[in-house]
């Protein structure tokens, strides 16, 4: 698949728009050193290489800029465990 190849678009939180695997892989260059660094983003970047240089899922490259692109949001709880229902055998 090409760099400039179409896919869904990625919504950023400023509300531009990644149209293109070339358009993600020019918004993770631009990040500051120190963002880029971070293990999510290096996935993104590994994801997008996978798919426009050995044709991988492109659902692949999604998953892994959403993943980085909410990385610092919070995470939601785990829901409380209830306890096992009590079973009941009926003798006869």
């Amino acid at each position: 698949m090409p760099w400039s190849e179409r896919v869904d678009p990625i919504i950023l939180p400023d509300g531009r728009k990644l149209k293109t695997l070339r358009d993600a892989a020019t918004y993770i260059t631009e990040l500051p050193q120190a963002e880029r660094d971070a293990k999510e983003w290096q996935t993104a970047m590994e994801a997008l290489l996978l798919v426009a240089e050995r044709d991988g899922p492109e659902m692949m490259a999604r998953i892994g800029m959403m993943q980085a692109l909410n990385r610092h949001s919070a995470k939601a709880d785990p829901a409380p465990r209830r306890k096992r229902a009590k079973t009941y055998r009926v003798i006869r």
